[in-house]
């Protein structure tokens, strides 16, 4: 139930802040918002995991969502100009 919450709330501030973006900006921060989703998902589900090294195993590929989808967002934004 958070996580719906917390994407509406992330689409809604989406919405309002695209007013003056660019398509690249739009898109780059689109992408940086739902990797950070999923990212809070597979940090929810470390929390549940049966053992340390599972939530170990989780955080770390929830980072790796993290920096792939600021990679990717960069990559947008550089193609930009």
């Amino acid at each position: 139930m958070r996580l719906i919450v917390k994407s509406a709330m992330v689409a809604g501030l989406l919405a309002l802040g695209a007013c003056n973006n660019t398509p690249a900006e739009n898109a780059a921060e689109n992408v940086r918002e739902s990797t950070e989703n999923v990212a809070d998902v597979l940090d929810e589900a470390a929390d549940n995991a049966a053992t340390e090294n599972a939530s170990d195993a989780i955080e770390n590929k929830a980072e790796a969502v993290r920096e792939a989808g600021e990679n990717k967002a960069d990559a947008i934004e550089s193609n930009e100009q």
